[in-house]
Formats: C-alpha cells, sequence, structure tokens
C-alpha cells in the first residue's frame, strides 16, 4: 500500500499540478528552484511531490497532468501570493500546437518547392534529435533545422531546450528557423536566428550540481537574419520565400528596427 503524502509534498504535487497546465517538466523544474516564492520548499521535495504523482497516474509519462485543481485549491495557500497565478485553457494549448506544426508543415513546403530533393521531418518520428527538419541539396550542402512558429509580427521569443541547445553547440549545419504563420497556415516569412547570438544569450551553470533545463530568449533584433541561412550559405534563393513587409535585410538592421515575433 501506498503511505500517505506528507504536507510537503501533497504542496510540492498541488504546485506541479498548477504548473504542468501551462509548462513541460523542465521548465517547471526551473521555477521551482530560482523563484524566490517557491523556496519554502527544497528541490528534493518538489522531486518527491512529481514522483507521488507519477505514482498515483496523475501525471502522464509526457509530464501532462490527467486531473485539474480548482481556484479555490490554486488559491488557498497553495500557491504563493508573490507568484502571479497562470491560467490554461485546452483550446489555447491546442492553438498553440497548432501553429507549432502549421510553422513546421509551412517549412517542409517551401523546401520542397525550393528544389532541396531531400527533405525529412525526423520530429514527426522523436524528439531526441534536437532538431525538427533535416534537408539535403547534396552531401556538403545539409542543414539540420529547429522550427520556432509564430503568428505574432511584434515580437519574437524562443524557448530553447538544453538538449537542442546542446545539439547546436556541436552541429555546425543546426540553425534555428522562425516562421510567421498567416491565417491560412502558410509561411509568410521565413528568418534565420543567429546561433552566436543565441550561445551568448544562454545562462552559464553555476555549479555543477545545477544546469539549466529550459530557458526563454527574446531575441535581439540584429540576431535575426531573412533567409534560411546555414553558416554562410542559404539554403534556397530568397525569391522562393514569400515576402513580408515586416522583415528587414541583415543589412538594414542597423538603420530600421527589425520586428520581433512571439514563438511557439
Amino acid at each position: 500500500m501506498l503511505s500517505p503524502p506528507t504536507e510537503a509534498t501533497r504542496l510540492a504535487a498541488l504546485r506541479w499540478l498548477a504548473e504542468l497546465r501551462v509548462a513541460g517538466i523542465p521548465r517547471v523544474r526551473v521555477l521551482f528552484s530560482h523563484h524566490p516564492g517557491y523556496a519554502d520548499l527544497t528541490p528534493a521535495q518538489y522531486a518527491e511531490g512529481l514522483a507521488w504523482l507519477r505514482r498515483m497516474g496523475m501525471v502522464t509519462t509526457a509530464g501532462r497532468p490527467v486531473v485539474d485543481i480548482t481556484d479555490s485549491e490554486a488559491g488557498d495557500g497553495v500557491m504563493p501570493a508573490s507568484v502571479p497565478a497562470v491560467r490554461w485553457s485546452l483550446s489555447a494549448e491546442e492553438a498553440r500546437r497548432a501553429v507549432g506544426a502549421a510553422g513546421e508543415q509551412a517549412l517542409l513546403g517551401l523546401l520542397r518547392e525550393g528544389g532541396v530533393p531531400h527533405v525529412r521531418h525526423v520530429a514527426a518520428e522523436s524528439d531526441a534529435y534536437g532538431y525538427d527538419i533535416a534537408a539535403a541539396r547534396s552531401a556538403s550542402e545539409r542543414a539540420h533545422i529547429e522550427v520556432k512558429s509564430t503568428t505574432d509580427p511584434t515580437r519574437l521569443v524562443i524557448h530553447l531546450t538544453r538538449h537542442e541547445y546542446e545539439v547546436m553547440a556541436r552541429d555546425e549545419r543546426w540553425c534555428l528557423a522562425a516562421v510567421l504563420v498567416g491565417g491560412d497556415g502558410s509561411a509568410v516569412n521565413v528568418a534565420t536566428v543567429d546561433r552566436v547570438w543565441i550561445h551568448s544569450a544562454v545562462p552559464v551553470d553555476q555549479a555543477r550540481r545545477g544546469r539549466w533545463e529550459s530557458v526563454r530568449l527574446e531575441v535581439s533584433t540584429d540576431a535575426v537574419m531573412p533567409g534560411l541561412v546555414v553558416g554562410a550559405r542559404r539554403l534556397f534563393p530568397e525569391v522562393v520565400l514569400p515576402q513580408c513587409s515586416v522583415w528587414t535585410t541583415w543589412q538594414e538592421h542597423r538603420s530600421r528596427p527589425c520586428t520581433h515575433w512571439t514563438t511557439c
């Protein structure tokens, strides 16, 4: 028989259920480790809270809560007043996933229409690759593309996992493509986020026993290049790409600010 949870385990479990509605386990773990509003419990207590939820079948293997908590449970001393409450809805989550999928499919279509002979949607097979699309014109012209999709042309905020970053660090063919998705699901425009800038923007681990697992990055205006750029090469001519007035050229960044987006 499973022993009843301690009060600390119960509190940690309730916080996991609240936060897993809007973020994955790595991001929530970072929140619990760094936000002062959650410092009343230790990392070990949070780990036990998650383990208890898994033993009880209340969290899936993918890290999604099977049960929900009411607003009264979230506000009855469970969530500290210093931590803003987060609201989640199934429709919003489905919309976010739909935008992400649309961006990947739109870029797949552009690659094939642009004459790239070998295109493979590896994200449909596994998350282990650290990127979404593998494309190749020849043995020497290959790209491993991580796709971040958005419908908002006003700013770009990307969420990068530790795995994606580590693949970028060791793979010179890795690139991050931002896709602006139109109302019909097509790509309104495509740009590349400079990998040198990504490397400079991610956090630095402060101790051997602590490491970041997921990071939110607001992309700088001078870190966005039009088109799909891998190393010093463009994967296909810009004329193949859709044109949108919100974009600027790499040279124009110095004199005219580039817009940002929010991503999925």
